[in-house]
């Protein structure tokens, strides 16, 4: 769970016992019900990825159950209709290795961190029944672990995005894309 940069600053400040006692009592390799419960009734999670130089972190949103647990270590979700930079796919698409940040922003609930290997899958036949997915993000986790709970700070829900897709709805055109330098080039 720690490479040698991490361990070297645990030794320097003196958190190597916390470290271990935090991988010894906090760390899993599989979701409980409890975690399924939570990660599948958020609206949202934070992805990181990186590939050399470029480290993107971005959210995902969608209707609670966009994102599921899938298998005993592993989540996957829906990629919807974006911006066409593919920062996060084209990360994933060099390396695989990737951060997930799980958090209700209610001030006390879980908060869960999955490190672990993406795959992107174009077939069709494995996403058919998710309303606007492009493509699927499989993730399996080389560990999944609770996130300290200090710094959340207690918000509330207003309303979900429109531009999320479910069930018998379709989403509106984002407003980026009837901008001059845009609109002319999407393919449509």
């Amino acid at each position: 769970m720690y490479h040698e940069g991490m361990r070297e600053l645990q030794d320097r400040y003196g958190g190597r016992k916390i470290a271990d006692a935090i991988a010894k009592h906090r760390k899993h390799l599989e979701f409980t019900r409890e975690d399924q419960e939570f990660i599948e009734a958020l609206p949202f999670f934070f992805l990181a990825t990186s590939w050399n130089d470029s480290v993107d972190c971005s959210i995902k949103s969608g209707h609670p159950g966009f994102i599921r647990v899938s298998g005993p270590g592993q989540v996957e979700w829906p990629d919807y209709d974006g911006n066409s930079m593919y920062r996060s796919l084209g990360n994933i698409a060099r390396n695989p290795n990737v951060g997930l940040l799980f958090v209700q922003l209610d001030g006390s609930s879980l908060r869960i961190r999955l490190t672990g290997k993406a795959e992107i899958i174009d077939d069709p036949g494995q996403f058919q029944d998710l309303p606007g997915a492009l493509r699927l993000i499989r993730v399996t986790a080389d560990y999944i672990y609770y996130n300290c709970p200090r710094s959340v700070p207690k918000m509330e829900m207003i309303e979900h995005s429109p531009y999320m897709p479910r069930e018998g709805y379709t989403p509106p055109q984002p407003e980026w894309k009837s901008r001059d330098y845009i609109r002319n080039i999407i393919d449509d």
